[in-house]
């Protein structure tokens, strides 16, 4: 069974920045698409960053130039440095697994599995 586990959540004001890390375990085969999405309250899922099995990155237009997401030992760490937070970045963030079809920010927005979830909060 596969679980994804979140960290790294917190408060900042406008203008700083926070590191998003995901604990990966169990068998995710690598031809999956991994990334992270992210839910305000009465918002609709916003797909923000992905990457496939090469590293081969997408983002979001909101996030780009930003954000930035890798990964690390065979896919079992999964993280996302976030820059220059803005008050419109506070979410519930989520690591996530997607079908392999198409691994583009977007599809993380209907993803197969995720983690509970950690919180960011941006103060302006």
């Amino acid at each position: 069974q596969v679980q994804l586990v979140e960290s790294g959540g917190g408060s900042v004001q406008a203008g700083g920045s926070l590191n998003l890390s995901c604990t990966v375990s169990g068998y995710i085969h690598n031809r999956y698409c991994m990334g992270w999405f992210r839910q305000a309250p009465g918002k609709e899922r916003e797909g923000v960053a992905a990457i496939d099995k090469f590293g081969t990155t997408r983002y979001a237009d909101s996030v780009k130039g930003r954000f930035t997401i890798s990964q690390e030992n065979d896919r079992s760490m999964l993280s996302l440095e976030m820059k220059t937070l803005k008050p419109e970045d506070t979410a519930m963030y989520y690591c996530a697994v997607a079908p392999p079809r198409s691994c583009e920010a977007r599809t993380l927005a209907t993803p197969m599995g995720w983690g509970q979830g950690t919180q960011v909060t941006v103060s302006s």
